[in-house]
């Protein structure tokens, strides 16, 4: 949000409100909009709030930003957010009221998190990784499919990293060592090495339970760090500040599936948005589907039934499984690259 502030120029006092989704927090950060509004130097009278839409909730963030604007409640909000995948908490339960005798439960708030998302009428023993076998099996994806679009989001990530399309969308910063600082300035998933021949070696996590299973660390998005946040401001604030606007939200919607098949939900909600705004598939310039699974990613595009020169604008530069799926952060980095190469192709929709 510092970077934000300091690359557009706004006045902090501009600010009404920080929404940010975060998917697996701990109490380092409670309503994590308002703590980062605070951290970055923005007046105490800006507001903030946490959201979660589990993978959506980084676009939920923006959405919800959008309609503070547009029923005049706001004039601008900033909307991103915000996951340390690497930092999500182990805990136990019980322990408040003392343990007693026998042994103690330690859980991984990253595992517990896949494996309950169905609630209790819903349940999927498997987590995530059952979802994505559930829609190979359903939408007949092989493994050498899988692979094959694994290897091309690796190498769309990394041209895009040698060309430099992703300098303007990142914001640098240090990380301190006991052997010296540390610069980041560029996403650390990326492999130029994976490669269909290293991918299909790989080993699916879920063999033992299934048989079928051709799911692998190789082919499913990574596991990391990361943040992200952009402004959303009326046009006549914009246009006060000297802000040049990237783009407008002309329709959004979200649609619930079952949680055996949650990586499926794209589809109706993409169709919601499109007949909302008048328009198909073929009237879009380009599309980021985050790349969850490659699986999970293939099964939407078989029923969304895409075509080669839809194929073409899919996630130019990379998405999940190379770049990485820091849930709460993903919505905010999938809008931010989709908005730069519109902006450089002079695209005129985006999905």
């Amino acid at each position: 949000v510092e970077g934000l502030m300091a690359r557009t120029g706004l006045a902090k006092d501009k600010v009404d409100d920080v929404i940010f989704a975060q998917c697996y927090p701990s109490m380092d950060a409670p309503a994590l909009g308002r703590v980062v509004a605070l951290d970055a130097g923005l007046p105490v009278e800006v507001t903030g709030m946490q959201i979660d839409r589990r993978c959506g909730s980084g676009l939920q963030a923006i959405i919800n930003a959008t309609m503070q604007v547009a029923t005049g409640a706001m004039d601008c909000v900033i909307a991103g957010g915000a996951e340390s995948m690497s930092n999500a908490p182990f805990y136990s339960t019980g322990l408040r009221w003392g343990l007693g005798q026998g042994n103690m439960t330690i859980n991984d708030g990253l595992i517990t998190g896949r494996l309950t998302a169905g609630g209790k009428n819903f349940p999927v023993p498997g987590g995530m990784l059952e979802t994505a076998e559930n829609l190979r099996r359903d939408y007949q994806i092989t493994r050498e499919a899988q692979d094959e679009f694994a290897a091309a989001s690796h190498a769309k990530a990394v041209a895009a990293q040698k060309s430099g399309v992703f300098a303007e969308e990142i914001i640098p910063f240090t990380v301190k060592g006991r052997k010296g600082d540390t610069v980041v300035d560029r996403d650390e998933h990326p492999r130029a090495d994976s490669t269909v021949e290293v991918l299909s070696k790989l080993k699916p996590i879920r063999q033992k339970q299934d048989a079928e299973a051709t799911v692998t660390a190789g082919n499913a998005s990574g596991q990391n760090d990361g943040g992200s946040a952009c402004l959303v401001m009326t046009r006549e604030m914009a246009e006060a500040n000297g802000l040049k606007p990237l783009a407008r939200l002309v329709s959004w919607a979200v649609a619930g599936v079952g949680p055996a098949v949650m990586g499926i939900g794209p589809v109706p909600s993409a169709e919601k948005a499109l007949k909302r705004a008048g328009l198909s598939l073929k009237d879009i310039d380009l599309i980021e589907l985050n790349e969850a699974f490659a699986a999970q990613v293939l099964a939407c595009t078989k029923a969304m039934g895409f075509s080669k020169e839809d194929y073409a604008r899919l996630n130019v530069h990379g998405s999940g499984i190379s770049l990485g799926h820091p849930v709460g952060a993903t919505g905010g980095r999938i809008l931010a690259t989709m908005l730069r190469e519109m902006d450089r192709r002079g695209a005129r929709y985006g999905l």
